[in-house]
Parts: structure tokens; C-alpha cells; sequence
């Protein structure tokens, strides 16, 4: 089964980028992909720009509307994820908990729908 693990975190919580805090969650986050990888669990996964670069787009009543931001305002904001496929969710949680980010954020964890067809 697919799951999406969804990576939240507040920004200001975040490792400065070229610190050395910094540099030692990549290698973390290094570490973990190689072990998704290894496994055959991992499908996908990509870190996302700041929310700064985030937009919004709507339709309402046919018409597009676009807003500069996310569209919640909260302190944590989706700054990555991964796509695994996982022999079930119990699976899943444990790869979760072992995303270097958990430590200061989140990572909500989502099953894929399977549609028909």
C-alpha cells in the first residue's frame, strides 16, 4: 500500500540553512532516503521551498482567483515529503517516526486512495 508522509514544521523551528545544525539534518535526511531506498519503500520524495514561495489558486463560480501564500495560515507549513510504499500502515508510522524533521515538527501520515480502474 502507498502512504504519503507529509513533513510539517514551523520555519522558524528550522536549522538555519549553511549552519552546521543544518547540515547535519541533511546528512540525516541523507541516511533516511538511503534506507527507504534500500528497503524498496521509497517511490518519492522532495524537499519544498519556503512557504514564502507558495500560491493559492481558487475557482469560484468559474472564476480563477490566485493568492500569493499558502492557503492556511499556520505555524507549521508542509515543507516536504515522501511517497512509500509500505507493507501497511504500521510500517509507515515506523518510517515516520525515523524522518529526522519529527523531532521538532511533524509528519502526518496518509494512506493513497486506490481507485478503480
Amino acid at each position: 500500500m502507498q502512504y504519503l508522509l507529509m513533513i510539517y514544521a514551523a520555519e522558524s523551528a528550522e536549522p538555519t540553512p549553511g549552519s552546521d545544525e543544518f547540515m547535519q539534518l541533511i546528512q540525516e535526511y541523507d541516511v533516511f532516503t538511503e534506507e527507504v531506498k534500500a528497503a524498496g519503500a521509497f517511490l518519492a520524495g522532495e524537499p519544498l521551498e519556503p512557504v514564502s514561495t507558495a500560491t493559492t489558486v481558487q475557482v469560484r463560480n468559474g472564476e480563477r482567483f490566485v493568492i500569493d501564500g499558502p492557503f492556511a495560515e499556520t505555524k507549521e507549513v508542509l515543507g516536504g515529503y515522501y511517497l512509500l510504499d509500505c507493507e501497511n500502515l504500521d510500517q509507515a508510522l515506523e518510517y515516520a517516526a525515523k524522518i529526522p524533521s519529527a523531532k521538532y515538527g511533524s509528519v502526518e501520515v496518509r494512506p493513497i486512495m486506490q481507485l478503480p480502474g
